[in-house]
C-alpha cells in the first residue's frame, strides 16, 4: 500500500491505523502445522471416498490453528483443546437446530447470548465462545453429512490433530519456552537500562512490562496444573522475582538524566543468556562503581539477580512469585461462573451479541439469502471487542473479504476439485499464521479462500459462492456496525472510564503504602506489579479506541497523555521509594497525604466527566525531596485535564 498520497488525499489517521500491518514475526512451527494438519485431512478424505467428511476434519483443523497461538506446551492443550469442546457442542446444537425454521433462529440466539458472557472471561474462554457460536451457526446453516456425531467427532479430530503436531517436540523441549519467556524479560530489562535517559524509555519500560507480565502468566500457569514443587519452576519463578528490583530501580536512573554505562545494560544481556540456557556457573559481574542513589540502586538489584540465576540450588518451599500464587482450578472455575452470572459487563456483552445474531438469522429466514449462514458468521467474527475496535473489524472484515474472494475466484474457476484441493489446501493454510499476527485484515484474507474452498467440497457451488459470500459479510458487518455499535453508547462515546479512574486511585494507595512504615514489602510489590498490569491493559485499550473515527478516535487521543502521566507518577513513586532504601532522606507523612489527597481527587473528577475539566495543581513541598519528581508528575496529570 502506497504511504504518500496527493495532496487532499491523504487518508485519516484513524484509517491509516487500521490499514498500517503489524509488525510481528513468523511463526515457523505454526505455519508447518498449519499445512501438514489441514491438508492431511482432506486427503485422507479424498483417499476413502468421503471428500465432505475430510472438508468437515480439515474446517476443526482450520479451528485449532487459528487457536495455536501459546508458546508453552500445557497452555497449547488449554487454547487447542477446550475450545474443541465447545467447538464440538456448538456444531451438534447447531445439527439439531437446522431446518426448524423459527426454533432455529432462537436456538442460534441463545446460543449468541451464552457464547457472549462466557466471552467475558478471559483469553482462552473466549476463543471457546467463539467457537461455540461460530460451530453453532455453521451446523445451523448446512446440512451436516452422515449421522449426527460425524460432525461434531470430525471437526474435533481435525482440531486436536494440531494439538497432537504441537506436542511432538514436548519431551524434548519441556520447559524450554518458560525459560526463553524469562530470559526474554531479562533482555527487554537490558533493553531498558539502555534507554534509561532517552526518549525511547517509555516503550522500553513498557515493553519490559508486558513481557514480565507474559512470564509470571506463562510459568505460574505451568506451576498451578503441576503436582508438588518443581525445582525448575520455582528457579523460574525466583529468577523473575529477582529481575523485578532492576526493573524498580530503572526509573530512579531515569529520573537523575545520566545515562547508565554500557556494563550495565550488557551485564542483564549476560544474565539473559544465562537464563534462556541454564548456565549455573560463575558470571563475573563488571559493573563500575555506583556514584548515585540510583546508581547504587541499579548495582545493588543487578547483583542480587546474578546471585539467582547462578545459585546452585533453590528452596522450593522458600520461593513465591512476585503476584502471589494463582487460585487452583476448582476455585477459578467458580470465580468465573460467579463473574459470568453477576457481571452486568457479561450480561450486556451477550445480549448485544445475541440481538446482532438474532436479527441476522431473522432477516435470513425472511429473505431469500443462499447459504445465509455466511451473515453470522461475520457478525461473530466481528463483534468481538476483547479482539479489537468493532467498528475496526468490521472495516477490516470487508476489506479482507474481498481480497480473499479474488484469491478464492482464481481457485474455484481455474483449479479442478479433487485431488487438486491438496496441493492447493497445502498453499493456502500456512499463510493463516502467518499473515494473522499483521492484523485482523490480513488473517481474513488468508482464511476467506479457505473456508470457501472447503464450502465448495461439501456444496459443490464452484464460483456461484463468491457474491453471495461477498453480500453476506456486507449484510453482517452492517448488522454489527449499527446493532452492535451505534445502537450502544459505551461504544463511540469515549470516556476516560472507570478503569484509568480505578488506576489514579491506586497510584494514591501505592504513594501511601510506598512510604508507609508497616506495609510489608512483598505485597507494596505486588500493588506495584498490578497497578502496571492494570496500566498496560488500560493502554491496549486506548490503543484501540485510536483506530476507531472521529468522534471517538479525537477524544482517545485527547485523553492519551492522560494515560501516560499515570504510568509515570508509578514511575516517580518507585523511584522515589528506591532512592530511600538506597540512603535518600524518607519524605515526611504530610508531603505523602498532600500527594495522595490530590491523586484521589483526579481520580473522582474523573468518574464524574467525559471532556476535560479544570482542577487545581497547587503542589509544593520541600525541592529537595524526593517527593519533587512526584509532585511534579502528578501535578503535569493534573494540569492534563485543564481544558486549553
Amino acid at each position: 500500500m502506497p504511504h504518500e498520497f496527493p495532496i487532499g488525499l491523504t487518508p485519516p489517521d484513524w484509517l491509516v491505523r487500521n490499514l498500517k500491518p503489524q509488525q510481528a514475526p513468523v511463526n515457523r512451527p505454526a505455519v508447518a502445522r498449519a499445512a501438514v494438519a489441514m491438508t492431511l485431512p482432506l486427503a485422507i478424505g479424498l483417499a476413502v471416498g468421503q471428500p465432505a467428511y475430510g472438508a468437515l476434519a480439515s474446517m476443526g483443523a482450520l479451528s485449532g490453528v487459528i487457536g495455536d497461538t501459546a508458546d508453552a506446551y500445557r497452555m497449547r492443550i488449554l487454547n487447542i483443546a477446550i475450545p474443541q469442546l465447545f467447538g464440538a457442542i456448538g456444531v451438534t446444537l447447531g445439527s439439531l437446530a437446522f431446518g426448524h425454521g423459527w426454533l432455529t433462529v432462537l436456538a442460534v440466539t441463545a446460543i449468541a447470548l451464552v457464547s457472549g458472557m462466557i466471552s467475558t472471561i478471559g483469553a482462552v474462554a473466549s476463543v471457546s465462545g467463539l467457537l461455540l457460536l461460530l460451530n453453532a451457526v455453521i451446523g445451523a446453516g448446512l446440512p451436516m453429512p452422515g449421522p449426527w456425531w460425524a460432525a461434531p467427532l470430525l471437526m474435533t479430530g481435525g482440531g486436536l490433530l494440531v494439538l497432537l503436531l504441537a506436542l511432538l517436540a514436548w519431551p524434548l523441549r519441556s520447559g524450554v519456552p518458560e525459560r526463553a519467556a524469562v530470559a526474554d524479560t531479562y533482555r527487554k530489562v537490558a533493553a531498558l537500562l539502555a534507554e534509561s535517559a532517552s526518549d525511547g524509555y517509555e516503550d522500553a519500560r513498557h515493553a519490559a512490562t508486558q513481557s514480565l507480565n507474559q512470564a509470571y502468566d506463562l510459568v505460574l500457569g505451568h506451576r498451578t496444573r503441576h503436582h508438588g514443587r518443581s525445582a525448575d519452576l520455582t528457579r523460574l519463578i525466583a529468577q523473575l522475582n529477582a529481575i523485578t528490583p532492576v526493573i524498580e530501580a530503572a526509573p530512579a536512573a531515569h529520573l537523575s538524566g545520566i545515562p547508565l554505562p554500557p556494563q550495565i545494560p550488557s551485564a542483564a544481556r549476560h544474565l539473559a543468556d544465562a537464563v534462556e540456557t541454564g548456565y549455573r556457573g560463575p558470571i563475573g559481574l563488571v559493573l563500575p562503581g555506583p556514584q548515585s542513589e540510583s546508581a547504587r540502586a541499579v548495582d545493588h538489584a543487578l547483583r542480587h539477580a546474578a546471585d539467582v540465576v547462578t545459585s546452585p540450588d533453590v528452596d522450593p518451599y522458600g520461593i513465591d512469585d512476585g503476584l502471589g500464587r494463582p487460585a487452583g482450578p476448582r476455585v477459578r472455575a467458580a470465580r468465573a461462573t460467579r463473574t459470568v452470572v453477576l457481571s452486568a459487563g457479561s450480561w450486556r456483552y451477550g445480549l448485544r451479541l445475541a440481538l446482532c445474531i438474532g436479527i441476522a438469522q431473522a432477516l435470513v429466514s425472511l429473505v431469500d439469502v443462499p447459504r445465509s449462514y455466511w451473515v453470522a458468521l461475520t457478525i461473530t467474527f466481528v463483534l468481538k471487542p476483547d479482539f479489537g475496535s468493532v467498528f475496526s473489524r468490521a472495516l477490516l472484515r470487508a476489506l479482507g473479504t474481498v481480497a480473499g474472494l479474488v484469491v478464492a475466484a482464481a481457485v474455484l474457476s481455474e483449479v479442478p476439485r479433487g485431488w487438486w484441493d491438496v496441493p492447493v489446501m497445502l498453499l493456502l493454510a500456512p499463510l493463516i499464521p502467518a499473515l494473522t499476527p499483521r492484523g485482523y485484515g490480513y488473517q481474513t484474507a488468508a482464511i476467506t479462500p479457505v473456508i470457501l474452498l472447503l464450502s465448495d467440497t461439501l456444496n459443490r457451488e464452484g464460483t456461484a459462492l463468491l457474491l453471495p459470500r461477498l453480500l453476506d459479510s456486507l449484510m453482517g458487518c452492517a448488522i454489527a456496525l449499527i446493532a452492535g455499535y451505534l445502537l450502544w453508547p459505551e461504544s463511540w462515546h469515549t470516556r476516560v472510564g472507570d478503569r484509568l479512574a480505578d488506576a489514579v486511585a491506586d497510584s494514591a494507595r501505592y504513594a501511601e503504602s510506598a512510604f508507609g512504615k508497616d506495609t510489608d514489602p512483598a505485597g507494596r510489590a505486588r500493588m506495584r506489579r498490578r497497578l502496571y498490569r492494570d496500566l498496560s491493559v488500560i493502554r491496549t485499550e486506548f490503543q484501540r479506541a485510536l483506530t476507531e473515527p472521529p468522534p471517538t478516535g479525537r477524544h482517545a487521543a485527547a485523553w492519551w497523555p492522560l494515560v501516560v502521566a499515570v504510568e509515570r507518577i508509578v514511575d516517580a513513586t518507585t523511584a522515589a521509594r528506591v532512592r530511600v532504601e538506597h540512603g535518600a532522606e524518607p519524605p515526611a507523612r504530610a508531603e505523602v497525604d498532600q500527594v495522595a489527597l490530590q491523586l484521589r481527587e483526579l481520580s473522582e473528577g474523573l468518574r464524574e466527566v467525559e471532556v476535560l475539566f479544570p482542577v487545581r495543581t497547587d503542589l509544593t513541598g520541600p525541592a529537595d525531596s524526593v517527593l519533587e519528581p512526584l509532585r511534579q508528575e502528578v501535578a503535569a496529570a493534573r494540569a492534563i485535564t485543564s481544558p486549553r
